[in-house]
């Protein structure tokens, strides 16, 4: 009788990957007569596919072998301000190029599940354009490299198989810690983004390389994770000390943002008692208060930049791609209120 409904209702591709043993992908290449496949294995389906008495879809099935552009979004920023410049920047991308989008969100932070991956490049997936931290999740890109998919990330540093847009990380934090050794700040405070993210140490070697320019300088370095609840964390830490930095560089806006809430909430001026700088230059650092001195990383043009290459990749005849793998944009600093005048001019 359970069998019957199940039938009734109309198997899915799911439905088959369970009964045989594999993923959905699997099914999927052995409906297309793709390669890759053992013996074994495509018995496997085919019989499957048999009992259930499932039906392919053809229109899905049709998508595989058509010229539509489908391309799969894949994300798990916690940031909701970097990630609705980010949608912005690949919504517009994809309207002038006529693709389809596809979006998949890992929840809690985290990647999305690798059958929720196979599922979406089983339905016909032209390419798949990575958010970061994605662009460095090993299972995600096993997944995607595994089915043959074009991929382009964001942040992402050489990333095998992977067109990377991103921006000189180094350089930018090397100019912001510049910035604020400049203004006079001797004791400073870094707060560090998610440790499995290149541009997190790309940011940090940055600080540090502006650091050991300049004698007499006293750091404190917290560990953070790019969210707003690390960025309490590690100001809480921070300002607590015997010796509280003067200045601090969070690596990117919300944890920036997150500085300025602690400090307001200890009743310490920004920026006449503490500067503070973020990174990103979302639409957060300007509706702060005060607001934020922050690294311009232009968020919407990496996101359209990447789909555009994703694209021209996916139009490439196979293995006659000149598709650059790694794109750098242009960074700047801009400067407002949170960081203030040199220090030499405050009051004591």
């Amino acid at each position: 009788m359970a069998r019957s409904q199940q039938v009734g209702r109309g198997a899915t591709i799911v439905d088959v990957a369970k009964r045989a043993g594999v993923s959905s992908m699997t099914v999927s290449r052995v409906i297309n007569g793709r390669s890759g496949v053992s013996a074994e294995t495509r018995a496997a389906v085919e019989d499957a596919i048999k009992a259930l008495a499932y039906t392919p879809n053809v229109a899905a099935r049709n998508l595989v072998n058509s010229t539509e552009l489908r391309i799969g979004i894949i994300y798990s920023n916690a940031s909701a301000a970097f990630m609705s410049e980010f949608l912005t920047g690949v919504f517009e991308e994809a309207s002038s190029r006529g693709a389809r989008l596809m979006l998949l969100k890992g929840e809690g932070g985290r990647p999305p599940a690798v059958e929720a991956i196979e599922d979406l490049v089983a339905s016909g997936l032209s390419g798949a354009l990575l958010a970061p931290p994605l662009g460095e999740a090993p299972d995600v890109l096993r997944v995607l490299r595994d089915a043959g998919c074009a991929m382009a990330a964001v942040g992402a540093y050489q990333t095998p198989g992977t067109i990377c847009v991103r921006i000189d990380d180094r350089a930018a934090s090397y100019q912001m810690a510049r910035l604020l050794l400049d203004l006079g700040h001797r004791q400073l405070g870094f707060i560090l983004g998610n440790p499995d993210q290149a541009a997190s140490a790309e940011r940090m070697a940055g600080f540090y390389a502006a650091v050991r320019e300049t004698g007499g300088v006293e750091v404190h370095v917290v560990q953070g994770d790019f969210t707003y609840a690390s960025g309490l964390a590690a100001a809480e830490h921070l300002l607590t000390l015997p010796r509280r930095p003067t200045a601090i560089f969070a690596s990117n806006d919300d944890m920036a943002a997150a500085v300025v809430s602690v400090a307001h909430r200890r009743h310490l001026d920004v920026p006449t008692e503490l500067a503070v700088a973020g990174f990103d230059d979302t639409t957060l650092a300007s509706t702060l208060w005060p607001p934020l001195t922050t690294v311009h990383q232009p968020v919407r043009e990496l996101a359209a930049e990447a789909l555009s290459l994703l694209i021209a990749e996916i139009a490439a005849k196979k293995g006659k791609s000149r598709v650059p793998r790694e794109t750098i944009l242009d960074h700047r600093i801009v400067e407002r209120q949170s960081t203030g005048a040199h220090m030499s001019s405050l009051p004591s």
